[in-house]
């Protein structure tokens, strides 16, 4: 990345600015500006998020930023209420009260003297969610929104319940966010209250896996700030970005196809990273999009912001299985409009472990297959978000089809490029009233490797909707489509495409109950897949080289560890997954602060015992300083039986070597055809 030094604008900064909220409880933000706003207003731009702007997400902001303020526009990265140096209590995510607080701080935004009124949201991940969902409460100074890595659907299309089934994401995330809320503010800041405000978490948080799990239909937890049950409700221009490797990678095409207000889509081969850090690479000039998008739309300048592809999205080519790449080989690709009439669907039957093209005489006769999969399956799953560090994407997927059932084509004839969405449309009858399906795409190569190039899961008790649960027959078949996440790949002539249907995944998503044996009825089933033909639209210049500001200084005092281990005990049939995520110990130079912060996830399970799955999340937050020394230590522990969820949960906080408070939670969750 070039580090920019010479921007239009000169830029001041302050560091923890409070703005107050109707309640009382004030937030704290850094904001960055253009010296020249003192006499001349710009419009403001606005970053929400939990992620502790005094530190742990200080490197990240440091680089976009300024750099966004020194092309003219007053940056403000606000910590939520609960977090960093705001006051107040963090209970869960996307409450009605942060939104609130978002409007709210908007409204303070567009009155300061350095702003002209007039106002936009960005953000990754949970920033990408907030501005979305405040886009769709219309504020009146808000004219346009950045998002990236994000979702429209909080309940199918995150990490809680993929196609009905729960991820193990769902305990991953909520032990990240048990560990966020309950780090205490930076005395720096705020302070002799950083006591107060710190105790004042310390005894209002609870797990927040506890209230996920009492939510496992889609109702009306979920169904608050999703914005896909009511797309009209956005009306400002949205710049909607993620990547194939991330989790996030279909609410783009979803906005691009529902909104009426002005948007483009942009998606790289990207894990959940901005796309100017866009690992796997290529990283592009992202800011520069940013900075045009909002000259654009808040400022008015004609500059062909909205002259590209709607949808412009990086065609990956086939590459070997790894668990990580540097970069992934393809190009750009453009699309007018989303649907595109350029992309159609092209349907393979399901014929004797084959698959083959619809409209073929040689397409066999349909008969019924079964499958039985050991919980062995989905060890080499990867993440359902890839954060690319540890490396955390799918391996090999030979050993995961051994115990699958698998159908293929024959070696591939010409090229094959598909962007957007596959599905499976299945008939299948299960031995057991609770049933989960897995289904994953892979490029076999000719030397027999396997690519996982897309995937999904569904839970077949919430096959017609997930707000309600329709439990199966044993022995009735049943018609049930699984959608796999968007992509864009192309598959070489002489590959397979090969489609691989499980009854588990373990550990990607929590197994049903009990083993179960599937029978699929081939007459009806077929994978459709949305083939763009190969040269459609001729490939797209490529974006501008990544450019941002100089990231903030910082020394590795330890060093970091990066684990994530497969292992297996051929004794007591028990496997293990361990995904260790240690940043070591680091100092912020300008502040002479240390922190540290080591996550440990473990899922384990035991032969083929439904029951014996355990995940769980370990998190320890450290601060320190001269005066000032504290840490935390939060983990959750998530098991089953047939029945019943099982939560195990502690928090223990740690004042200059002391505990200073300690809490336990035991908790049974009855399991909702989960």
């Amino acid at each position: 990345m070039r580090h920019i030094e010479n921007l239009p604008h000169t830029t001041k900064q302050e560091d923890h600015v409070r703005m107050p909220m109707s309640d009382g409880v004030r937030l704290s933000a850094r904001i960055w500006r253009p010296v020249s706003s003192d006499d001349c207003p710009v419009p403001a731009i606005l970053e929400h998020i939990p992620y502790r702007k005094g530190d742990l997400s200080s490197v990240r902001d440091s680089i976009h930023h300024p750099y966004i303020a020194g092309h003219g526009y007053a940056c403000v990265r606000a910590d939520l209420r609960g977090t960093g140096d705001s006051e107040g209590v963090l209970t869960d995510e996307y409450l009605e009260r942060e939104q609130t607080d978002a409007e709210e701080v908007l409204d303070w935004l567009s009155a300061q003297p350095w702003c002209d009124g007039t106002t936009g949201m960005m953000g990754i991940s949970w920033g990408a969610f907030a501005a979305l969902q405040v886009a769709a409460r219309q504020p009146p100074s808000l004219r346009a929104i950045v998002i990236s890595s994000f979702t429209d659907d909080r309940y199918h299309d995150d990490m809680h319940y993929m196609g009905g089934a729960m991820l193990s994401d769902n305990l991953a995330e909520a032990g990240t966010m048990f560990a966020y809320a309950t780090c205490p503010p930076d005395p720096s800041a705020v302070g002799d209250r950083w006591r107060e405000m710190w105790h004042e978490r310390l005894e209002s948080v609870d797990p927040w896996v506890l209230n996920w799990l009492r939510h496992q239909r889609r109702d009306d937890y979920w169904r608050h700030a999703s914005v896909c049950e009511d797309y009209t409700a956005v009306r400002c221009p949205v710049l909607a970005s993620s990547g194939w490797a991330d989790g996030y990678s279909n609410a783009v095409t979803r906005l691009l196809a529902h909104l009426d207000a002005p948007r483009k889509g942009l998606v790289g081969p990207w894990s959940h990273k901005y796309p100017h850090l866009g690992e796997p690479g290529p990283a592009i000039g992202y800011l520069q999009e940013v900075v045009r998008w909002w000259d654009h739309w808040l400022k008015g300048v004609d500059n062909g912001a909205m002259d590209t592809p709607m949808l412009r999205a990086w065609m990956q080519e086939s590459m070997p299985p790894s668990t990580s790449y540097e970069e992934r080989p393809g190009r750009w690709v453009g699309e007018a409009t989303w649907p595109s009439p350029h992309v159609r669907d092209t349907a393979y039957t399901l014929r004797s472990r084959r698959l083959t093209a619809e409209d073929s005489a040689a397409s066999g006769d349909a008969g019924a297959q079964m499958v039985r999969s050991p919980l062995s399956v989905g060890q080499f799953a990867g993440k359902w978000a890839s954060y690319n560090a540890p490396p955390d994407l799918p391996y090999d997927q030979r050993e995961e089809d051994g115990g699958s059932l698998i159908y293929e084509t024959e070696p591939l004839p010409a090229r094959l490029e598909i962007l957007g969405s596959p599905r499976i449309e299945l008939e299948v009858s299960a031995d057991q009233p609770v049933a989960m399906v897995a289904a994953r795409l892979s490029d076999v190569a000719p030397d027999g490797s396997a690519t996982r190039v897309t995937y999904g899961v569904l839970n077949l008790t919430r096959r017609n909707r997930t707000d309600e649960t329709d439990l199966l027959e044993p022995g009735r078949p049943y018609r049930a489509t699984v959608h796999l996440n968007g992509v864009a790949q192309a598959f070489p002539p002489g590959h397979r495409v090969r489609l691989s249907l499980s009854t588990s995944y373990w550990p990607l998503a929590w197994p049903p109950p009990q083993p179960t044996q599937l029978t699929v009825h081939e007459q009806p089933c077929r994978l459709v897949l949305p083939v763009r033909p190969a040269g459609e639209s001729d490939s797209l210049p490529a974006f501008e080289p990544p450019e941002g500001a100089a990231p903030l200084t910082t020394t590795q005092i330890t060093p970091p560890e990066q684990r994530w281990e497969v292992t297996r005990d051929l004794i007591d049939y028990g496997a293990a997954l361990d995904i260790v995520k240690d940043l070591g110990t680091v100092r912020f130079d300008t502040q002479d602060l240390e922190v540290g912060r080591r996550a440990h996830e473990r899922y384990t399970s035991t032969a083929d015992d439904f029951t014996s799955p355990v995940g769980e999340s370990t998190w320890t937050m450290s601060f320190r300083r001269a005066d000032w020394d504290v840490h935390v230590r939060t983990s959750t522990t998530l098991t089953c039986d047939t029945g019943m969820f099982h939560v195990h949960a502690t928090m223990d906080a740690f004042e200059s070597g002391h505990r200073v408070a300690s809490r336990t939670w035991n908790e049974s969750i009855p399991r909702d055809a989960l």
